[in-house]
């Protein structure tokens, strides 16, 4: 059975326009790095970047939190780092969703770590019901409802990765 659609592949599309113009209205002028959080982000990293007119890189960082569950262990691993330094440059970080904030959190600090000249967060979804960390998200896609989402992206033990839209699932009814 597949998830309930609850955004339209159309109304990401528009979304993610308006985004990419709002980011690189409100960005420090010139070169960007694009850091992508795997594997939830990569379709949106992949739509917004094609969508920002200016100079850029893309980096990814693999990350685990929520492993098979549908709940955050609210432990974060690393599984990937980047490729490249980012000491000076302007990073974008990319994730698919906010919920707790507790991955964004660390990989904000992970990142800032490094020396960039600065650090934006944008996320496709914001659950702000379920967010116990205070961490700053520049640029939302959308709101989500405090359901498990899935679809352009975001998945459910690695599979809805490839559905068009974002999907509501109904943990426990297939």
């Amino acid at each position: 059975m597949l998830p309930r659609e609850l955004i339209s592949s159309a109304a990401i599309a528009t979304r993610v326009g308006a985004l990419a113009r709002e980011i690189d209205r409100k960005l420090p002028p010139g070169p960007l790095t694009v850091v992508g959080v795997l594997r939830g982000a990569f379709i949106f990293m992949s739509d917004l970047v094609r969508a920002i007119p200016r100079e850029m890189t893309c980096d990814f960082l693999g990350v685990r939190s929520y492993g098979d569950a549908t709940v955050s262990s609210s432990v974060v691993e690393i599984t990937s780092d980047l490729a490249a330094p980012i000491a000076g440059r302007n990073v974008l970080l990319v994730e698919d969703i906010a919920d707790t904030g507790l991955t964004l959190r660390y990989l904000l600090d992970l990142l800032q770590a490094r020396n960039p000249a600065s650090v934006h967060t944008c996320v496709l979804l914001s659950k702000t019901a379920q967010r116990t960390t205070k961490i700053p998200v520049d640029f939302v896609g959308f709101e989500a409802p405090d359901a498990f989402v899935v679809g352009y992206g975001l998945d459910a033990g690695q599979i809805y990765r490839n559905l068009p839209y974002i999907g509501v699932l109904d943990v426990g009814k297939g």
